[in-house]
């Protein structure tokens, strides 16, 4: 089993993580600059629409999860690639703005920073299409050395917008160590080839949507149960593939979990959604937050879903993403009891 222990403290003995500490969360991800066009119904295959004016802002599954995870209260440090161009700087720049730990963001010259190309209709339902850029670029060899890499960090945050093998060289880095990973399965390959295979056993904690679910056991064309208690089934059968923990996100339907032979559904909170970029990228860095401060599995989950719920509100990921303090408002205004474990079993 790896420990959730934190690294050593100020009298240099290691002590337990308690939720009124500063998690210390590790994003090895993707960096995009985001344009996006409102709608007024996403296109079927074939049409054309007529959309809104056409709006830019910071994106990339890893700098969003690196930008919550902050806003949540955990101490950041991302590792990603940009190209040399005016977007990199933006992203960049932007990034160190919100007080993430920018340091290990490479700049790679004759390449360009990647790009997300995302349609919204009014309900917040949406498209992405990714241009990977520098974020397929970025290597194992390009990383710092593993001690180094991982050092000071209580959870590695992994989601695969970059090459697989770059992943693979992170989880088993820190298994190694004893830093328990989250991977955010998203957007899932395609095949599911021995790498992705791996890299599911690799980590302890799996997170994927109602599609990224099914694709892992071979079935990316079914509907899906059509009752979200229903999903702790699939839950359960993922734990069988490796992760200690396995969560869906439901979207609408909140999320369910399974843990130490254990599952749960969270209902999502309800509020006026304006547009649900980003809110997954919240979900999952409110998890990782929760799992460094050592909290119950059914309540990490569900503080996931307030953060994501919060995350719709606005237009634009990160400039949607809300602070721990909203989060801890919109929990105290719905209190539930809740139980469980987050700790990792190896």
């Amino acid at each position: 089993m790896r420990s959730l222990r934190a690294g050593p403290g100020r009298d240099g003995r290691p002590g337990v993580l308690t939720a009124a500490s500063r998690a210390r969360v590790l994003v090895v991800g993707s960096m995009n600059m985001d344009l996006v066009v409102h709608v007024a119904r996403l296109p079927a295959p074939g049409a054309t629409v007529i959309g809104g004016d056409l709006t830019r802002g910071a994106g990339g599954k890893g700098a969003n999860q690196a930008v919550a995870a902050r806003r949540l209260g955990a101490a950041v440090r991302l590792v990603a690639a940009t190209g040399d161009d005016e977007h990199g700087e933006q992203l960049v720049a932007g990034a160190a703005a919100e007080d993430v730990d920018v340091s290990l963001v490479t700049a790679l010259p004759d390449v360009p920073t990647g790009a997300a190309l995302i349609v919204v209709q009014p309900d917040g339902q949406n498209t992405v299409t990714v241009s990977p850029g520098a974020n397929g670029r970025l290597l194992p060899a390009a990383l710092p050395r593993d001690p180094d890499l991982l050092a000071g960090s209580d959870v590695v945050v992994l989601q695969m917008e970059i090459p697989l093998a770059t992943n693979l060289h992170v989880a088993r880095a820190a298994r190694a160590a004893g830093v328990p990973v989250v991977l955010n399965a998203a957007p899932l390959a395609d095949p599911i080839d021995e790498t992705v295979t791996e890299l599911i056993c690799t980590v302890d904690v799996l997170v994927v949507n109602e599609s990224e679910a099914l694709g892992l056991i071979g079935r990316p064309d079914d509907d899906g149960p059509s009752a979200p208690q229903d999903w702790t089934d699939l839950a359960r059968h993922l734990t069988a593939t490796g992760p200690s923990t396995v969560v869906i996100t439901l979207g609408g339907q909140g999320a369910v979990v399974h843990h130490a032979g254990e599952a749960g559904w969270t209902p999502a909170f309800r509020v006026d959604v304006v547009d649900a970029v980003g809110a997954g990228d919240t979900f999952c860095a409110e998890l990782a937050v929760s799992l460094a401060e050592q909290r119950p599995a059914r309540e990490a989950v569900r503080r996931a879903c307030a953060a994501g719920a919060l995350a719709t509100r606005a237009v634009g990921a990160q400039t949607a993403m809300p602070s721990a303090r909203e989060v801890e408002e919109l929990l105290a205004r719905l209190p539930e009891r809740v139980a469980g474990s987050l700790a990792p079993r190896r």
